[in-house]
C-alpha cells in the first residue's frame, strides 16, 4: 500500500443536514458532484468538518456510501474514521470499508494522552480494517501533537499507514516529514493558509475546508503550486486567504456551512453542541466570499 491515491486537493466534506438533524442525502451528493465537477482530486467525508464527532456510526456508514455512489468511481474517498476508543476507531474502519471507501482518515486519539507505544497499538489495530490508514495530526483537536519522527516511525512499522493530515500549524513539521518520508507517503497539508508553503517545502496536497466553498480555485491553487507555477497559485492564495480566515472566526464547521448557506449549496444546520454563527461572523464570509469572488445565493 501506498498514498499516492490521496495527492492534490481534497475537501473536507461538510454533511449536510435537514432543519430536523438528520442527513442530507441529496443535498450531499449535489456538493459531491459540485467538488469533483471542479477538479479536486479526492474526497474525505466524515472528518471535523463533516461533524464525525456527532455521527452515530450507522449514520457515518451511510455518509461515507452516499460520498462514493455520487463519486461514481471517479476519484478515491479517504473516509474519517477515528475516535479516541480503539475498538470504536477499528469498527469504523471496518464500516468505512464496508462503505466502499478507499482509505480511512484516523485521528490521534484525544483525551486518553497515550503513549508512542499506546499510539503503536492503536494504528496498528486499525490497520486490521485492511484500508490505507491516513494519520491525522491535529493537536489543537486532540490536545497532543504527534511529531514528525513518532508519525514517521509508525509508517515504517505498519505498512497501511500511508500518508499524513498535518494540521498543527507549523511548516518546520511538514518540512520534517517531507525530508525523512518513505517512498509513497502522502504529505497532506490539514492548514487551508499553510498549503501553499506546504506545497512550496515538498508536500503532496491539501485536505481542505475552504475547498466545499471554492473547490475549483482551491485545486488551482493546489495544482499551481505542484507544478511550480508560483505567482498563479499566490494570486490564488491571496484571493482566498480572507475566506480561510473567516471560516475559522467560529468553531469549525460552523462558518463554513454558514458560507454555503450564503451561497445557496446549503442550509448551515449544525448538531449540538455546535451553534449558528453570531450574525458579525455572517457578514464577514459574506464579504469574503465576495473578496474571492464567489457568488452569493439569491
Amino acid at each position: 500500500m501506498d498514498g499516492t491515491a490521496f495527492r492534490g486537493t481534497a475537501p473536507a466534506l461538510v454533511t449536510p443536514l435537514t432543519a430536523a438533524g438528520d442527513l442530507d442525502a441529496p443535498r450531499l451528493r449535489a456538493h459531491v458532484e459540485r467538488c469533483l465537477d471542479a477538479g479536486v482530486d479526492f474526497l474525505v467525508p466524515c472528518g471535523t468538518t463533516g461533524e464525525s464527532a456527532t455521527l452515530r456510526p450507522d449514520e457515518q456508514a451511510r455518509v461515507i456510501a452516499t460520498t462514493v455512489e455520487a463519486a461514481s468511481g471517479r476519484a478515491p474517498v479517504l473516509a474519517g474514521a477515528g475516535t479516541n476508543s480503539t475498538a470504536d476507531a477499528l469498527a469504523l474502519a471496518e464500516g468505512a470499508r464496508a462503505a466502499g471507501a478507499d482509505g480511512v482518515l484516523v485521528v490521534t486519539p484525544y483525551y486518553n494522552k497515550p503513549s508512542p507505544d499506546g499510539l503503536l497499538l492503536h494504528y496498528r489495530t486499525v490497520a486490521s480494517a485492511g484500508l490505507p490508514i491516513v494519520v491525522y495530526n491535529v493537536p489543537g483537536r486532540t490536545g497532543a501533537n504527534v511529531g514528525p519522527s513518532l508519525v514517521l516511525d509508525l509508517a515504517e512499522a505498519i505498512p497501511e499507514v500511508v500518508g499524513v493530515k498535518e494540521a498543527a500549524g507549523r511548516l518546520d513539521q511538514v518540512m520534517d516529514l517531507v525530508a525523512g518520508r518513505l517512498d509513497g507517503f502522502s504529505v497532506l497539508s490539514g492548514d487551508d493558509d499553510l498549503a501553499f508553503a506546504s506545497m512550496a517545502v515538498g508536500a503532496d496536497g491539501l485536505i481542505s475546508v475552504v475547498a466545499n466553498e471554492a473547490p475549483g480555485e482551491t485545486a488551482a491553487m493546489i495544482r499551481a503550486a505542484a507544478e511550480g507555477r508560483l505567482e498563479e497559485g499566490r494570486r490564488i492564495l491571496y484571493r482566498l486567504l480572507p475566506l480561510m480566515g473567516a471560516n475559522f472566526l467560529e468553531s469549525n464547521p460552523g462558518p463554513v456551512k454558514a458560507a454555503l448557506e450564503l451561497m445557496g449549496f446549503g442550509t448551515g444546520h449544525l448538531r449540538a453542541p455546535l451553534a449558528p454563527v453570531r450574525e458579525e461572523t455572517r457578514r464577514a464570509l459574506r464579504d469574503a466570499l465576495l473578496q474571492a469572488g464567489l457568488p452569493l445565493g439569491d
